[in-house]
């Protein structure tokens, strides 16, 4: 998975569609009232600050289930770099429709770019050296895939994407084990009965990577929360040997991943690309052509002709659009 869109599918559709329900609920109020059912619009949607982009599809799609026949132009692709000024996609179509889905639009846009971006200046962090950078499963639940697929485009790679496609032990696997003769017959076992599952142990003391590299089976070793001074031995350890890998992780930041990448770790998994990041300041700038009977205008046009809207689904399955009336 090397693009946003790769994650596309039924799932992300489930969650487009509830985040629509928590905004639109019973209808766009404003929209129903405020905006004349006959105005097309053309909009634009601008980044505010220099970043790396991701989520467009996921932006595109927002605005085709609310209205499928909106006219949408992706400008830019996943994993581009942009400078403030630039834009991202157009959209035209409805003004209604559009005004409806701008905020759901940019809410996955923007947090999934800020993601990428963030990603981008760890990666440029430990440029020059063999180290690369890993998410965790410390994702936005309901988010995973559209998160780490954010994360390649950040020139990132991903971790194990859930509980299912690594067997990760950390301490307190550990401890429910019976002794280092039992985490060994555990990863036979394992491998025998799935011989491409890759194995990782997490160590916290230098004994412990001792222990792991003597084992049969392991093909990634965390060293977690180690100082510089540690990641260096358990490197050493592991002499001219290429496997297993060895991930560090803990206490990473923008001040110290580089003197981590250069102990001579394999990897440096960082949390903080999913679960602490800021979104990047993108915004939608809007241009409606207004009509007023037969008045054309470039303002709003506000009458009391539409009535209440009702609350269900209309037939044609367009989120904004509620029955006016004459």
């Amino acid at each position: 998975m090397n693009r946003l869109d790769c994650a596309m599918d039924d799932t992300h559709d489930w969650l487009i569609e509830r985040a629509l329900e928590q905004d639109v609920g019973s209808g766009d109020v404003t929209v129903n009232y405020f905006v004349d059912p006959t105005s097309k619009a053309s909009a634009l949607i601008v980044a505010r600050q220099g970043g790396v982009i991701a989520g467009t599809s996921i932006a595109e799609r927002v605005f085709h289930l609310v209205d499928p026949i909106l006219d949408v132009t992706m400008l830019i692709e996943d994993g581009s770099r942009v400078s403030s000024g630039a834009v991202v996609m157009t959209v035209s179509g409805a003004a209604g429709a559009i005004l409806t889905a701008e905020r759901t639009a940019l809410n996955f846009l923007q947090r999934l770019s800020g993601i990428a971006s963030q990603t981008y200046e760890y990666v440029k962090l430990v440029e020059g050296t063999d180290v690369r950078i890993l998410d965790t499963r410390k994702t936005t639940p309901g988010w995973r895939f559209l998160e780490k697929a954010a994360v390649v485009s950040g020139g990132g790679s991903n971790h194990r994407m859930g509980l299912y496609d690594r067997a990760m032990v950390k301490d307190n696997h550990l401890m429910a084990c019976h002794g280092w003769s039992g985490i060994q017959e555990a990863i036979r076992n394992l491998k025998q009965a799935k011989p491409d599952m890759e194995v990782e142990l997490e160590a916290d003391r230098l004994d412990q990577v001792e222990a792991f590299l003597a084992m049969e089976g392991v093909d990634h070793i965390l060293l977690d929360n180690m100082n510089l001074v540690d990641l260096r031995t358990a490197v050493s350890m592991r002499g001219n040997r290429t496997s297993p890998l060895l991930e560090a992780s803990g206490g990473v930041n923008r001040e110290t991943v580089r003197d981590i990448a250069m102990t001579g770790v394999d990897c440096i998994s960082i949390g903080a690309l999913t679960h602490s990041v800021q979104a990047l300041d993108l915004a939608m700038d809007f241009n409606a052509s207004w009509r007023c009977g037969r008045n054309h205008s470039l303002f709003p046009c506000f009458t009391s002709r539409w009535r209440n809207p009702p609350t269900t689904m209309p037939a044609n399955g367009r989120l904004w659009e509620r029955n006016m009336g004459p």
